[in-house]
């Protein structure tokens, strides 16, 4: 069971420690005082099953917050030529990958123009393609039509042909 404060009698004090960057450490104390005893300091212990309700039974608390800040100390030169080369990289850093986003952006749009460039041809070669199609469509009609007139033809010659043995021979 944790500890209760039982009587205003008691001191509490809450620590606090803070890592700051570049590796300077503050220390901050947050302390909660109780008013001192006016007079001799006697423990009381209250039973752990009774609980008191009555706010009359509590004395007042008059409690003070204070905060204590470590004073502030400059940076060694140590320090700041760290900072400085750290910020010097970072800044090359930073550079470099500006630097390659351009060069990868132009190439993007190199790609882009070239794809684009790419897509007109095929579409071009396409229209080629349907255009000596549909040719060759209207040629296979033509000598379809030519081979019907043909076939018309030799018919109507052979029903000229009064030879059974001559007429088998031309017809298909």
């Amino acid at each position: 069971m944790s500890p209760t404060l039982t009587t205003p009698h008691q001191l509490c004090s809450i620590f606090l420690c803070k890592s700051c960057s570049m590796e300077e450490d503050d220390e901050r104390e947050l302390q909660l005082l109780l008013p001192a005893p006016s007079s001799a300091h006697v423990p009381c212990k209250a039973p752990k099953s009774a609980v008191i309700t009555d706010p009359a039974d509590h004395p007042p608390l008059d409690l003070s917050l204070s905060m204590s800040v470590g004073p502030w100390r400059p940076p060694s030169n140590e320090e700041a030529k760290s900072n400085m080369r750290n910020a010097q990289a970072l800044k090359q850093q930073t550079a470099e990958q500006i630097r390659l986003a351009a060069v990868e952006k132009a190439y993007a749009e190199r790609v882009r123009e070239l794809t684009r460039r790419e897509l007109e041809l095929a579409e071009k070669e396409f229209a080629r393609a349907r255009l000596v199609w549909e040719r060759a469509r209207e040629e296979v009609e033509k000598v379809e039509r030519m081979k019907e007139m043909a076939t018309r033809r030799i018919n109507s010659t052979c029903m000229e042909i009064t030879c059974q043995a001559c007429q088998q021979r031309f017809r298909p």
